[in-house]
Formats: C-alpha cells, sequence, structure tokens
C-alpha cells in the first residue's frame, strides 16, 4: 500500500478499532494498513488524555482568551465592529434563561418587536447553548455569558478538531495540532469572533464528520445513526447554515468516494445509506416542529434581502489577509469585504501556495483530490451571483446567480462559503504533516532536509495569518431607570416601553436592556430577521433586519442620522399616537446619545408635554394617551 493510498484509507476509514501496537514502542511501518498504525486499542474516546493532549488542549483554550482578552479586560466594552450581533446574542441568552426559569415558549417571544414579536427559529436562537448557559446567565448576567460563550465557542471547537483529527485521520498529534490551529483560529473564524459565536461554535463539526464516515461500519446501522442524529439535532439548534454548509460538503464527498469505492469495498455504500436513513428520520421526526414554526410559523419569512444575497467574496481576497492577521492590512481588506466579521476568504498568498502544493504531492489520494475539489467548488460559490476582482465589478456572472433564489438557499449569504473552505485547508494541512513525519521515519537520511522544508512551508503559509486580539469599543451602559426597576411602575403585561430612537442595527442598545431585565421588560421595535410587510406587496416575506417601518420609528431614526426636524403638525400628532396605541406603550424613553436634544425636542412638540429625567434617561410617562381612547395630541405647530 502506498503512502497516498494510506491518506485516503486513513481519511474514511474513521473511528477503526483494530488493536495495534502502540507508536511508542515500535516504529510505525508506514506500508502497513491505516488501522495498525499508530491506533490506540481501545475506541478513542475511551482513551485517558496524556500530557500531550493535555498541552494541546490547553492551547486552544490559551489563545482563545489571548482573542477575547479586550471583552474581559474591559467588562464595559462592546466588540467594535459588530456590537449590534453582540447586543443580539445577549438578548438570546437572557431568552434562553427565561424559557427555563418562567416556562417560556422557546420557538417564539415578543418580549422585543411588540406585538408581532419575533421568530426564535427564523433567527439565531442558539437554544443549544443558552439553555446549558442559564446559570452563567443568572448569576453574572448577559455581557459576561456572551463573552463566555464567546471563548468556550472557540476553545471547544479547537480541543474537538484536535481529538477528532489526532485520533481518526492521522496518527500524529502535531500534525493534529497544526490542522486543528487552522480550522479553529482561520482568518474566517476570527472574523466571526467579532460578533457571530454562532458561526465559530464549530465544535460539532468535526464530530459530526467522524460519525458520518462511521455511517458504515457493519451491523451498527441503528446505533451509529441515533448518535449522528444527536449530533445533527444539537447543531440545528446552533447554526444551521454551518449544518448545511457541512451537510453539502460531506454529501459530494461522501459521494465521490462511494464511486470510487464501489469495486474494492462492497456493500459500504448499502451499510451506509441505512445509518444514513436512521440518522435522517430521528433527526426530521425531532426537528419537524421546530422547522415549521421556522418557515410558515409567526413572523417567519422567504430568503434574505437582496444586497445580503449579493454579498460575494471578491477573488482578490483570497490571496490577501485578513484585517484580523498581523500581516493585515484594514485598507485593503475594506475594500475587499462586505465589513470586517466577513472576511471570509483573505486565505493569503503564503497559504494559497501550500494548498496547492499538498494537492499536487498527494495527488494519488482520491480523498485528497476530493476535498481539493470541494474547496474549489465552495470558492466559486461565495463568489455571488456577480464576480468582483479587487473591489471592481467583473460583469462575470457566478454560479451563485443561478442559485440566489433557489428556496432553503435565498437564506444563505454566499459568501460565507468561503468560511467552509477552512476545515478542508485544516484537514489538509493534518494529512500533510503526518505524511512528512512518516516520510522523516521511513527514510531516516532524509530527516534534516524533510524536517526544515515542512516547517518552512508551514510557518511561510500560517505565520502572516496568526491572529490579534478583537478590537472592543466602550459601551453605553445600561440607564439606571432599568437597572433600578424604576421602568416596571410604566410597563406591565398591557404596556412596552419605547425607546427612542426605535432598535434596529444602528441602536442595539434597549436589546441589552431587556436582557438585563431577565426580559420581563417589553420593548417595541427590533434588531431581528422578520418580513417584510408592504401593503402594496401582500406576498413579499423577505427578510428584513428590523420592524417594517412606521411613521414615528422612521421620524426618529432620520433625525439620529442628522436630518433637519420637520414640521410637527396635527397629522404627525395623529399618526404618532396611532403608533403608540400600536405598540402599547408605556413610557418612551430617551437616553443620552448622538442628536438626542433634536429627538427631545420632537417628541415633546408631539406628545405636548416636557419629559421626566429619570434614572439617567427622559421619561415621558403615556399610559393615559394609550389607554384612553379618547385622547388626542393637541399643541402648536413646530417647524
Amino acid at each position: 500500500m502506498t503512502e497516498a493510498d494510506e491518506l485516503e484509507a486513513e481519511l474514511i476509514a474513521l473511528g477503526a478499532d483494530a488493536p495495534t501496537t502502540s507508536p511508542t514502542t515500535v516504529e510505525p511501518d508506514v506500508e502497513a494498513a491505516p488501522e495498525q498504525v499508530g491506533r490506540p486499542a481501545k475506541p478513542w474516546w475511551r482513551r485517558r488524555p496524556d500530557w500531550r493532549d493535555m498541552v494541546a488542549a490547553a492551547t486552544f483554550v490559551v489563545v482563545a482568551f489571548y482573542l477575547t482578552a479586550p471583552l474581559w479586560l474591559n467588562l464595559d466594552h462592546q466588540l467594535r465592529d459588530d456590537p449590534q450581533d453582540q447586543a443580539f446574542f445577549e438578548w438570546m441568552l437572557a431568552h434562553g434563561a427565561r424559557v427555563l426559569t418562567d416556562g417560556a415558549y422557546p420557538f417564539f417571544s415578543d418580549r422585543m418587536n411588540y406585538p408581532d414579536g419575533v421568530n426564535m427559529m427564523a433567527n439565531t436562537s442558539v437554544l443549544a447553548i443558552s439553555l446549558p448557559m442559564t446559570p452563567v446567565t443568572l448569576l453574572f448576567g448577559p455581557h459576561v455569558s456572551f463573552n463566555l460563550f464567546l471563548t468556550l465557542a472557540l476553545a471547544l471547537t479547537g480541543i474537538s478538531w484536535y481529538f477528532v483529527l489526532s485520533r481518526a485521520f492521522v496518527s500524529s498529534r502535531l500534525a493534529a495540532w497544526v490542522g486543528a490551529l487552522f480550522c479553529t483560529f482561520a482568518p474566517s473564524m476570527v472574523s466571526h469572533a467579532g460578533g457571530h459565536p454562532n458561526i465559530v461554535s464549530q465544535f460539532l463539526v468535526p464530530l459530526i464528520i467522524w460519525r458520518t464516515l462511521r455511517l458504515r461500519q457493519p451491523g451498527r446501522a441503528v446505533r451509529n445513526g441515533l448518535i449522528m442524529a444527536a449530533l445533527l439535532i444539537w447543531q440545528a439548534f446552533i447554526n444551521l447554515e454551518i449544518l448545511f454548509m457541512t451537510a453539502v460538503g460531506l454529501g459530494v464527498f461522501c459521494l465521490i468516494l462511494a464511486i470510487s469505492r464501489r469495486k474494492t469495498h462492497p456493500g459500504e455504500t448499502r451499510r451506509f445509506l441505512r445509518g444514513l436513513a436512521v440518522a435522517g428520520t430521528v433527526t426530521l421526526a425531532v426537528l419537524a416542529y421546530p422547522l415549521a414554526v421556522q418557515f410558515f410559523g409567526p413572523q417567519s419569512y422567504h430568503g434574505l434581502p437582496q444586497f445580503v444575497r449579493n454579498f460575494g467574496a471578491d477573488l482578490g481576497s483570497f490571496t490577501a489577509y485578513s484585517s484580523h492577521s498581523i500581516a493585515g492590512n484594514a485598507v485593503i481588506a475594506e475594500r475587499l469585504a462586505q465589513n470586517p466579521a466577513e472576511e471570509n476568504a483573505f486565505f493569503g498568498w503564503g497559504l494559497m501556495i501550500l494548498f496547492v502544493g499538498l494537492l499536487v504531492w498527494m495527488r494519488r489520494s482520491v480523498a485528497v483530490l476530493t476535498l481539493g475539489g470541494i474547496a474549489v467548488l465552495f470558492a466559486a460559490m461565495s463568489l455571488g451571483p456577480r464576480i468582483f476582482l479587487n473591489g471592481i465589478n467583473t460583469g462575470i456572472p457566478g454560479i451563485w446567480a443561478v442559485l440566489h433564489s433557489v428556496p432553503v438557499l435565498n437564506s444563505a449569504v454566499p459568501t460565507r462559503w468561503a468560511m467552509a473552505i477552512a476545515p478542508i485547508v485544516g484537514i489538509l494541512l493534518a494529512l500533510g504533516v503526518q505524511r512528512a513525519i512518516d516520510l522523516i521515519r521511513a527514510q531516516p537520511a532524509a530527516r534534516g532536509p524533510v524536517r526544515v522544508a515542512m516547517i518552512t512551508a508551514v510557518a511561510m503559509a500560517l505565520v502572516p495569518l496568526v491572529p490579534v486580539p478583537l478590537k472592543t469599543a466602550p459601551m453605553a451602559p445600561v440607564p439606571e431607570f432599568v437597572t433600578s426597576g424604576a421602568w416596571k411602575q410604566f410597563v406591565d403585561d398591557n404596556h412596552t416601553v419605547v425607546a427612542l430612537p426605535l432598535p434596529d442595527s444602528s441602536y442595539p442598545d434597549p436589546l441589552r436592556w431587556t436582557a438585563v431585565t431577565g426580559q420581563d421588560m417589553r420593548i417595541a421595535g427590533a434588531y431581528a430577521l422578520l418580513p417584510n410587510q408592504n401593503p402594496l406587496n401582500p406576498g413579499d416575506r423577505t427578510a428584513l433586519f428590523a420592524p417594517p417601518w412606521r411613521p414615528t420609528s422612521g421620524l426618529m431614526a432620520s433625525i439620529r442620522q442628522g436630518n433637519p426636524i420637520p414640521e410637527i403638525n396635527d397629522t404627525r400628532r395623529e399618526m404618532t399616537l396611532a403608533d403608540l396605541r400600536y405598540w402599547k406603550a408605556g413610557a418612551v424613553v430617551l437616553t443620552p446619545q448622538v442628536r438626542d436634544i433634536e429627538m427631545l425636542r420632537t417628541m415633546t412638540g408631539l406628545l405636548g408635554y416636557q419629559p421626566t429625567w429619570t434614572g439617567g434617561a427622559w421619561v415621558w410617562d403615556v399610559r393615559h394617551l394609550v389607554d384612553d381612547p379618547d385622547a388626542v395630541l393637541t399643541g402648536p405647530d413646530i417647524g
């Protein structure tokens, strides 16, 4: 058996339990079957980790804390590049705690965007994280809980990749460590760590890969299928997008390997399909109701906004360096990516060359070439409907041009397919380092040159990609009006808080307010994915990132953006009163912020009376206007 054949067999023989001689006592035979090269006598999940495993696991924890240190050292700070998503996930963590403590319905909530509410399945509710983190959320608050969520997401992902790679793909712990480091701290992962902890929570991905390939095991279709189903269901409540990308990659890989092995391994496909049927049946049975709520329940939507579906990875970004890497350039990255949280490619020239070199070096392996083909496919899908090169639209359509309107795919962000390349590169790195180590063992005379070549190639590719800590910025403190409980005298089951401006992607602070109260305080407005409600086109249910426009919310957003105060007349007052009644407002609240004086003057002119300064906020008590159907707003016209 050649080394290339070994690599192929290693890749598809995950979890083989054949007894073997320990590699610490006998030099492994590179011509032996992979089941007999450095494999443990017991299944790997039953082995006690040795000191090398502990050191490897510790490195992932250390690097995770290194990246998130600015959040831990400054608890009054938030992520600089994506504060709105941080506030959103803090709100979601509070929702998970409320599900356990108050028995709240997990798949829908009216604590935000009252009275319409938010479909929690159509948004990323991370119930698989928020529920077990309830003790932390209750004891230390959702802000600290978010920091821990993000840190553990990175650390556990690295540890999971390391143990799966070291036990199922390669026998060298060094090779597994190198591959796992890249899978966990690739530029795309660090980019999404700046606001998307759900996306970097990929600790189940290596387990799903391992268990998928284990479905080939004879005589254990039910057992393996049930384990696989449990992982799929768990991942579905963390992030469906990552699950979908993993499924596509695994589907292509398994299909090609099944075709290539149909003669040499008869019956393998039948066993695989039997286990897959068990996994699919159980998964669909458990997820049927949550998915029905997601796609057909209240506040469900049909596809992301058109501008998001046009987000594609710039072709030039694949050889560029991320602004989150030590070799990165923020100006270049800004030109090549939609925002700092979507720097999904940015592999750099060194890694691109190494990637091609590994494919050429291990080209005799069908598995390796298949992985390379999937990476190219994902790269092509990530380019979006139109291909851009260094910020310039080439006018050339990408393959996503025919996919972006397909149901389910119309809820995917095309540029994120580039993110799915990182695990493929990590696996190939592990296999490449393993092959170099095998060459050193098999040919002692070549030990020096091979070792130098391996270290040089890996260093030139990965050192420029070393990540820098996440950037943070001071966040507006939650007003005493909220923390002291003063809001309770205005808000009950029949009233809400209306913040000025109403929360959206540019002003998510009120989400943090209600999260701090354990979601006892309901708010109008939202930053979430919500269906469009265009009266001129009732069939359009494309997602928006905020509730549909209303006169008062639109007016305050316009003023905050710097536009002048319009004429305040009776018509505007009537629209404001209608909005307050729609939201069932108990209090209108304005905190010190940009253009606060202009918003203060406007709302005072609309309501006809001055607010009260309470707990660090201007508060208008509007219950008498909302509860009395005969109440009207009057006052002199203000220009």
